[in-house]
């Protein structure tokens, strides 16, 4: 695959001042990349911008969950639901290396809300609606059963559980695959470059985007038929500098996780927790390298910029953990890391956030922008295709012809088709032995690259660590610029960690520095950046 790399920044940003565009795409994360991608596809020339880094706001922040949403039955959202279902056999086919099929349980207690009755109608609904096309159909356990199954869940006043299937997902590394995908497909997309206003024609439509480059305060327009906003909870940020009569339009709430090692808290499965309280579902997540508790969701009136787990977050999750798994006596101490995010809920009537509407909104200006806020992880995909048919309104009759064909269910990269990703993982203890590397790096290379992983290996050094190829790979193919997006997006170094990655960082600056051509000074800022990153991230501790 081409490369997309710090060394094509410059290029692409010329570009981007030299040509005039179909589509310009405001916002970096999954709705935005999934836009550029499917517009790339028609054969639509795409300029995407992003103020920090690639994944960095909600789309790097979720329950990396790819689901149907069970709960969104109890708000009567089937449709909400089958398009999920739907959008997430896709993406087995679309990404099985950073999607994966996972068990969910839910256990039943005598003071929860929903009794295995009605649960047991749910599930049936749940498989029809995925059509019975889910990895496994789900089973009914009773308490006796449930506690073989799960052993560290608690035991009194267990009616019993009922299992089913989900998934689970790398998302930043999800946004990284979809703009490599458009980058193939000729979009130019750059991150650290902030849209800032707009330059309309004499007839009241927008014509250029103005933008400037966070790296060198150097100030741009990129001129386009049309353009899309994709900036999630900064929709009412961004709003305005488009549109100078913008009405805000969203309810962002603030959600937290907690990471665990899986040691402290062996699952068998996913687990459903609170669901007897209220109607916000918290999940504990077993996945590769950790184990995720969330989420929160309380309303959020402060810049996005801003979000932060406080201790009474993360004391609620805690509290609800320990309700769960008592046993585990799991405290803050052993919490390696928490995240948090804003969603970018749409207004509605409900007074609860946990009943306001994960349904998406495509608003329509006719001064040439359309926008979208709202919206579920897993059908980014669908969201980008509707997106971009609302773009196409705006075009020509012969443009709309011309474009009208969306090629997004193929393959993100063609080194991690369902096939191509079965055949890396067989290779692994192949490539190990030939290029003398432990077998758990061969490995896991190939579960995060499909058969990228024999291209990683056979052009970087032998000489070179795991976390040094991770590196190398991030600033190549990834536009990774800085130390922070490395630890917190690229690997799961900050968030699975104890020690947060912190004994390999003097090997992967050697990396940075040799391939970003760093100063001893702006090494030394680098690494301070990360810190300051990683107090902030982690300031809860203090209010324990």
């Amino acid at each position: 695959m081409k490369k997309f790399s710090k060394a094509q920044r410059p290029q692409m940003i010329q570009q981007m001042q030299d040509e005039v565009f179909d589509l310009c795409i405001v916002g970096g994360g999954i709705n935005g990349a999934g836009v550029a991608r499917d517009a790339a596809s028609r054969g639509m020339r795409v300029a995407l911008v992003e103020a920090k880094d690639f994944a960095s706001g909600t789309s790097s922040r979720s329950s990396k969950l790819i689901h149907g949403g069970i709960r969104y039955l109890e708000n009567m959202e089937f449709h909400l639901v089958f398009e999920a279902l739907n959008e997430r056999t896709k993406l087995f086919e679309m990404a099985p290396h950073l999607v994966h099929p996972l068990r969910f349980m839910i256990p039943l207690y005598e003071n929860s809300r929903v009794g295995m009755f009605k649960m047991g109608l749910g599930m049936w609904l749940y498989d029809a609606l995925a059509l019975f096309q889910a990895p496994e159909m789900h089973e009914r356990l009773n308490a006796h059963e449930s506690m073989d199954r799960m052993p560290t869940l608690q035991g009194e006043h267990l009616k019993g559980s009922y299992i089913y299937s989900d998934a689970y997902m790398d998302d930043d590394r999800l946004v990284h695959e979809t703009l490599r995908s458009a980058h193939e497909l000729g979009a130019l997309c750059v991150n650290y470059v902030k849209a800032i206003g707009a330059q309309f024609n004499n007839a009241g439509i927008i014509e250029a985007v103005e933008c400037e480059d966070q790296l060198n305060a150097q100030k741009f327009k990129i001129r386009a038929k049309h353009v899309v906003s994709c900036v999630g909870p900064w929709t009412d940020e961004l709003g305005p500098k488009l549109l100078k009569d913008w009405q805000n339009i969203l309810r962002p709430t603030k959600g937290i996780h907690l990471t665990l090692q899986k040691s402290r808290l062996p699952l068998s499965s996913a687990v459903v927790m609170a669901a007897e309280k209220s109607d916000r579902i918290v999940f504990g997540i077993p996945r590769h390298e950790m184990v995720i508790i969330g989420t929160t969701d309380t309303d959020f009136q402060e810049s996005p910029d801003k979000v932060v787990a406080t201790a009474e977050d993360v004391k609620y999750l805690l509290d609800v953990t320990r309700q769960y798994f008592p046993g585990a006596g799991i405290t803050e101490k052993d919490i390696v890391a928490t995240y948090a995010g804003v969603r970018p809920l749409v207004k509605d009537s409900s007074s609860s956030e946990g009943k306001t509407s994960r349904e998406h909104v495509i608003i329509d200006d006719k001064r040439g922008v359309t926008l979208v806020a709202g919206g579920k992880y897993t059908t980014y995909r669908l969201i980008a295709q509707q997106v971009v048919s609302h773009s196409l309104a705006f075009f020509s009759l012969e443009d709309r012809v011309r474009f009208a064909k969306s090629e997004t269910t193929k393959a993100l990269n063609p080194f991690t088709t369902v096939d191509a990703f079965q055949q890396a993982l067989g290779q692994a203890s192949v490539w190990a032995k030939t290029t003398g590397r432990p077998e758990w790096e061969t490995q896991l290379l190939a579960e995060r690259y499909g058969l990228e992983a024999a291209e990683i290996l056979h052009t970087y050094p032998r000489h070179y660590s795991y976390w040094q190829l991770e590196a190398a790979q991030a600033i190549d193919h990834t536009l990774c610029l800085n130390l922070v997006d490395f630890y917190a997006r690229r690997v799961p170094l900050f968030l699975a960690y104890p020690e947060h990655g912190m004994p390999q960082l003097e090997s992967i600056c050697e990396i940075f520095q040799e391939k970003l051509a760093w100063s001893d000074s702006e090494l030394k800022k680098q690494k301070e950046d990360l810190r300051v990153y990683m107090e902030k991230e982690l300031s809860w501790k203090s209010g324990f």
